[in-house]
């Protein structure tokens, strides 16, 4: 029973810890409302003068490119992995630095033009009234705004202002050695005029779109962009598949000009798309070139072969061969046939071989193996693989030097392939020439086999022979060129484009409006949350009821509220305010400390000064005065007295006097003037040793003589935190307080002194005084008065609904602020 009823309590004092914190936002209402608008402004303020930034996309099939599945790829996960590699293979050439410099160089994005309307600059692709037309074999300043004012339609003024300006040729795609420290240039020109300085040479042209009325009094300029700044601008895209087993690419690009990510997302994969077809051509251009220098040269042999047979036959009126002659012929002719291809195929090695030599730096006009008919299956995959590797350093170049460790390592993976096709090479030549003097050995013997025959015949023989020969290779040579045309003609790109990149399909991915507008809301809640907590969190005062009980187990037996009034003398003054009521729950607890004492003596102390002691001292014997109890007040604050500053009195004899024997008790008791139950005893004059006063005798001895008269003695007194006069004096006193002050008594202070006074065993109870209802902790905003088991305050409600009207300071002010009038309704 006892558990639930601890459990029971416990929920109610965090249900009053959830309410306390409400209210003490509550109390900063202000706060959040200034917050929410400053945020909700700044959210829109961004909103509006930011550049947005809208999203376009393309997609792109990536094909695997093998036809059936091997072991190995089976056993790696039946393909999958074969067409994943695939797909990452693809997705870094789309995103290789080398393919993105191609499309931007075919695309206009080497001048950009701007509308400059002060906070927001906005870009005008394609839709500027002017367009400037360069000459690119001159250098031109980079990144120089360049600014643009119409006079009229034949005439504008042209400006510049810069520092440390690069100049950049774009026939050349290299930079300028010199650069410009400083740029101040302005000048007048005619539409159409020439312009040349060392800022660029170039002209301006007015366009479709110019508008006399609207652009005389509109302001643009333009910038040049190099192509390595642009390809690092439109890098930025991002690629993923559309899902983790397909292999069709998601291409998204985000940018400020809808038009210009449209356009640079579709060259790229134009360019992506004409890479793989270009690389599949290249070989078949390559051989079909190789076949016409080759069919130039047998051409002219096969004329004059066929001219020498004509001439013959006619001169000797012999149009054809004995069947004898006719047997020898045809084996020749078979020969020949062998020998003419051998012959091809030498003079494509040795073509190779002399050409591999003569450009080691590049390989453009190389032939493959295969398309020439040469089935080694060597040959053909070190040629494939030293195009691969000059592929790879021509993209490695693009953003490198020579230096470059890769580039370095490319080299050399190119030399050795190099050295191992000449190996190859030669001994393919010397296979060939064995093959070639073989076919040549036999012609030769049929030859002399067929010297039987007459000699017009062997001659005729031979002319034919000359003319087989040419006519042989001539006719190979066509076939290898048909078939390399056919192939060229037949080669596709390895992938596809699904969706192409539409403007119209954008999207705004920045700013989003409704989410700042969120985040506006969240954070004008969230500044106001951490300023209070935190201005809580690093407050060393005492705030709320809890900064007392967490420092103490001494019971909290009462809560003083602010007096507005300028006079100490709250009670006897205006025995009917809230702060009068206040004292008498005081005096209520204090009967429960008494324990049914009908005469007690009341200490009041505090850690330093300033915590109201003395008033606190003064309205305390006030409202025991009221009750009709003889109350005497002693200023026992040697050091400082100020009593008789409130009451009026004279402090030239007092407690002082009285102790070094100078005075009688008669003597320093004076009549309050305020109540027939009130006598004061001040201070007196200051003595040099109040404390060794204090310890005296003739103190005691005041104390009884006192008790005998007086029903409840109350003692002001100095600081405990500075002197040990309460110390001495709590040998006296029935009840002590220790008085804290709301918002000025330090924590930590507070907790080393009320320990000090555990620790010697001594009682104490606390009294909170100055508390502010409408600014202070929220430990006092709201439900004070619910009491501390004492049983006092439940129905009196101070001030704020709870019997209002009833005290003489509840008079409703027009003037108080909402937050005020919410107090009151709670």
């Amino acid at each position: 029973m006892a558990v639930e009823n601890f459990e029971g309590i416990q929920q109610h004092e965090e249900s009053i810890d959830i309410k306390a914190l409400f209210f003490k936002f509550v109390r900063y209402w202000y706060l959040f409302a200034l917050t929410i608008f400053v945020a909700i402004v700044v959210a829109f303020l961004f909103n509006k003068y930011t550049k947005p930034v809208y999203e376009v996309n393309t997609t792109v099939l990536v094909k695997d490119d093998k036809g059936s599945l091997d072991a190995s790829a089976m056993l790696g996960g039946l393909g999958l992995s074969n067409t994943q590699q695939n797909v990452e293979n693809e997705i870094g050439i789309l995103t290789s630095f080398s393919l993105s410099y191609r499309a931007i160089r075919e695309l206009d994005f080497e001048i950009s033009y701007f509308s400059d309307e002060g906070l927001i600059n906005t870009e005008m692709y394609q839709t500027a009234p002017f367009e400037v037309i360069m000459d690119t074999s001159f250098a031109q300043a980079v990144g120089l705004k360049f600014n643009v004012s119409f006079i009229n339609s034949s005439e504008y003024t042209i400006e510049a202002e810069g520092e440390l300006i690069k100049k950049y040729n774009f026939s050349t795609t290299k930079w300028d050695k010199s650069e410009l420290e400083k740029v101040k240039w302005d000048a007048t020109y005619r539409f159409g005029e020439l312009i040349e300085n060392e800022y660029g040479t170039f002209k301006i042209i007015l366009t479709d779109k110019f508008d006399l009325e609207n652009d005389l009094e509109a302001s643009y300029y333009f910038i040049f962009n190099d192509y390595l700044s642009l390809t690092g601008a439109f890098r930025g895209f991002e690629i993923e598949p559309i899902n983790r087993e397909a292999s069709i690419l998601d291409i998204k690009l985000k940018n400020n000009n809808t038009e210009k990510a449209v356009n640079f997302l579709n060259m790229l994969t134009a360019v992506y798309l004409q890479r793989s077809l270009d690389r599949k051509n290249q070989i078949a251009s390559n051989t079909i070139q190789f076949i016409d220098n080759q069919l130039e040269v047998i051409a002219d042999t096969l004329t004059a072969a066929e001219n020498d047979l004509q001439t013959f036959q006619s001169a000797n009126e012999v149009m054809d061969m004995s069947f004898q002659a006719q047997q020898v012929f045809e084996y020749i002719q078979e020969l020949n046939k062998q020998k003419a291809e051998y012959e091809v195929k030498s003079r494509y090695y040795h073509n190779l071989q002399s050409y591999i030599k003569k450009n080691a730096e590049e390989i453009d006009q190389l032939v493959a193996p295969s398309a020439m008919g040469i089935e080694d299956p060597v040959l053909n995959a070190l040629v494939g693989q030293l195009i691969e590797l000059y592929r790879e350093k021509s993209e490695l170049l693009l953003t490198g030097t020579e230096v470059n460790p890769s580039v370095i390592s490319t080299n050399n993976q190119i030399r050795s392939t190099q050295s191992a096709i000449l190996g190859n090479i030669g001994n393919i030549i010397e296979n060939s020439d064995e093959m070639l003097a073989d076919i040549n050995n036999r012609i030769n013997e049929v030859t002399k086999r067929a010297s039987f025959l007459p000699v017009t015949q062997r001659e005729l023989i031979n002319f034919q022979r000359q003319f087989d020969i040419a006519n042989n290779i001539y006719t190979y040579l066509l076939e290898k060129r048909s078939e390399a045309q056919i192939t060229k003609a037949s080669n596709m790109p390895d992938n596809e484009v699904i969706d192409v990149a539409r403007g119209e399909l954008s999207s705004q991915v920045f700013p989003k409006k409704s989410l700042n507008y969120m985040i506006a809301l969240i954070l004008g809640l969230v500044f106001p949350v951490v300023y209070i907590l935190g201005k809580d969190y690093f407050n060393d005062s005492i705030i709320e009821k809890k900064d007392v009980e967490s420092a103490t187990s001494f019971p909290i037996i009462g809560q003083l509220l602010h007096s507005e009034k300028d006079s100490q003398l709250v009670v006897l003054d205006s025995p009917k305010s809230s702060v009068s009521e206040a004292f008498r729950s005081l005096r209520t607890n204090m009967q429960y400390l008494a324990k049914g004492k009908e005469k007690i003596t009341v200490m009041v102390t505090a850690d330093m000064v300033n915590a109201g002691k003395t008033y606190v001292s003064i309205n305390m014997a006030s409202i025991y005065a009221q009750y009709g109890k003889k109350t005497v007040l002693l200023g026992f604050d040697l050091r400082k007295p100020k009593i008789y500053q409130d009451f009026g009195l004279s402090n030239n004899v007092g407690l002082t006097t009285y102790l070094i024997n100078k005075a009688n008790l008669d003597d320093i008791i004076q009549p309050s003037g305020k109540s027939e139950y009130l006598d004061i005893i001040m201070a007196g004059p200051i003595p040099p040793n109040p404390a060794e006063l204090i310890a005296s005798e003739r103190n005691s001895e005041l104390f009884r003589e006192l008790r005998e008269r007086y029903d409840y003695i109350i003692i002001d007194t100095p600081p405990v935190g500075l002197v040990t006069d309460a110390y001495l004096l709590m040998d006296h006193t029935d009840i002590n307080i220790f008085l804290v002050r709301q918002a000025i008594t330090n924590k930590k202070v507070f907790a080393s002194i009320i320990k000090d006074i555990e620790d010697r065993g001594m009682k104490m109870a606390v009294v909170i005084n100055d508390i502010k209802l409408s600014g202070g902790g929220y430990g006092y905003g709201y439900g004070y008065g619910y009491g501390y088991g004492y049983g006092y305050g439940y129905g009196y409600g101070y001030g704020y609904g709870y019997g209002y009207g009833y005290y003489t300071d509840d008079k409703p002010d027009k003037k108080k602020s909402f937050i005020k009038r919410l107090f009151n309704e709670v």
